[in-house]
């Protein structure tokens, strides 16, 4: 059996998009991991030189959010998540339009309380010098609310001894190779 030209052409152009989508959730993932773990340098990685980032009001430049983005944070919780859901994107050369859904999760520094916000990220990300990066980023804000996080506080969970994550490179899921026998950073 021989392949076509014709088929080889259209293997590696679904190949190429493939790569390309895995290259872009990546990107998008790779900033919400360091908005998590306040890594600027991650966070920035996400962005072109020339990138912009656009929360509310607050319009930074991308190499700039991360700073924000901890300092935002770090006034409001004390631990965070951002959890990308639903995502759609549309390649068009070296230029993608994406809408990501995102869940994030804060727990208040009082540790009491919790904040849920939905909203998504709507992106427009090119491909320079080979790398898929943000170039604008605008964040909708579709729902929030408070909720009770005592739960976190009483020895029906804390006896447990679970893990938290870090704000910083102590993290874990820094630890190469990840072993059993680290001792964790933090519980709960």
């Amino acid at each position: 059996m021989t392949t076509t030209d014709a088929e080889m052409d259209t293997l590696r152009s679904d190949v190429r998009y493939l790569m390309d989508r895995t290259e872009i959730l990546d990107c998008i993932s790779r900033h919400a991991r360091g908005c998590d773990r306040h890594d600027i340098d991650l966070i920035t990685s996400a962005y072109h030189d020339d990138g912009v980032d656009e929360h509310g009001h607050a319009i930074n430049a991308g190499p700039k959010y991360g700073e924000w983005a901890n300092a935002t944070h770090a006034e409001t919780s004390a631990v965070h998540t951002h959890n990308i859901t639903t995502h759609t994107c549309e390649i068009d050369g070296d230029t993608a339009h994406a809408d990501s859904y995102v869940i994030v999760v804060l727990i208040g520094s009082d540790g009491k309380t919790a904040q849920f916000i939905t909203g998504r990220y709507i992106d427009r990300l090119e491909r320079r010098d080979g790398q898929w990066r943000i170039a604008v980023r605008r964040s909708t804000v579709e729902g929030m609310f408070i909720a009770d996080a005592r739960v976190l506080q009483s020895p029906f969970f804390t006896d447990k001894g679970y893990l938290v994550g870090t704000r910083d490179r102590s993290d874990l899921s820094y630890d190469r190779p990840l072993s059993i026998d680290t001792p964790a950073p933090a519980r709960w």
